[in-house]
C-alpha cells in the first residue's frame, strides 16, 4: 500500500514556478553565458534566492547551470548531449520524450519533488509553456535595455516582458516597485479550479 502511495505521489506533477529576471525590453540575458547577477538589482537577487531556497528541485538548461554551478543544489539540467546523474544532486537529461509529470519519479529516490523552480533559459521556458505546466511566475523587470539577446520565450524577441508572460494564461496578482531605480516585481498565478 505504501509503495502505491509513493508511486502516486511521484507521478503527480509538482507545483512549478517560473522565476525570471528580464531587461525592460524583454531579454533574460545578452548571451547564453551571461548570468543575471551581472545586471540584476540586489533586490531581485534576494527574491531569486528566496525562490531557490523554497524549491525542492531547480530545472534549467546547460548554460544556466554552468553560469552558476553549485554542487550543493538539487538540479535537473536539460541537455541533448549529456545524460544521467552527474552528481548525487544533479540529473542531466534530454526532455524531448518527457512531460513535466515524469520528472518527480526520476529524482524522488534522491529527494522529494513537490515544488520546482524553472530557471531558464528560453528553451526550458518553452518546454514548460508548451506543456501548460507553469503554475506561477515571478518576473522581475530591471530598468536596463539590451537591444538584443535571449527572450523569455521563443518568438518573443524584443517583446514587452508583460506581454510574453501574459501568454501563459495566468492571472496577474501583484505588481510591486522594488527600488528607487524602478525595478518591478510581478507575480502571476494559475486561477484556482
Amino acid at each position: 500500500m505504501k509503495a502505491d502511495t509513493d508511486q502516486a505521489a511521484a507521478s503527480r506533477r509538482p507545483h512549478l514556478t517560473l522565476t525570471v529576471a528580464t531587461s525592460a525590453d524583454g531579454f533574460i540575458a545578452r548571451t547564453p553565458e551571461e548570468p543575471p547577477q551581472v545586471w540584476a538589482s540586489p533586490e531581485e537577487q534576494v527574491l531569486f534566492f528566496n525562490d531557490v531556497e523554497a524549491a525542492d528541485w531547480a530545472i534549467m538548461g546547460r548554460h544556466t547551470h554552468l553560469a552558476a554551478d553549485r554542487e550543493d543544489r538539487r538540479r535537473i539540467v536539460f541537455s541533448t548531449s549529456v545524460s544521467g546523474w552527474q552528481r548525487p544532486t544533479q540529473l542531466w537529461l534530454d526532455p524531448a520524450a518527457l512531460v513535466p509529470s515524469d520528472l518527480p519519479a526520476l529524482v524522488s529516490h534522491r529527494a522529494p519533488f513537490e515544488r520546482g523552480i524553472i530557471l531558464g533559459g528560453t528553451r526550458v521556458h518553452d518546454w514548460f509553456f508548451r506543456h501548460g505546466a507553469i503554475d506561477r511566475v515571478h518576473l522581475t523587470i530591471e530598468p536596463v535595455r539590451f537591444g538584443t539577446g535571449l527572450p523569455v520565450f521563443s518568438g518573443a524577441e524584443g517583446a514587452d516582458p508583460l506581454a510574453a508572460i501574459g501568454e501563459t494564461g495566468l492571472d496577474l496578482v501583484s505588481d510591486t516597485v522594488l527600488n528607487d531605480s524602478g525595478t518591478r516585481y510581478l507575480v502571476w498565478e494559475r486561477a484556482a479550479a
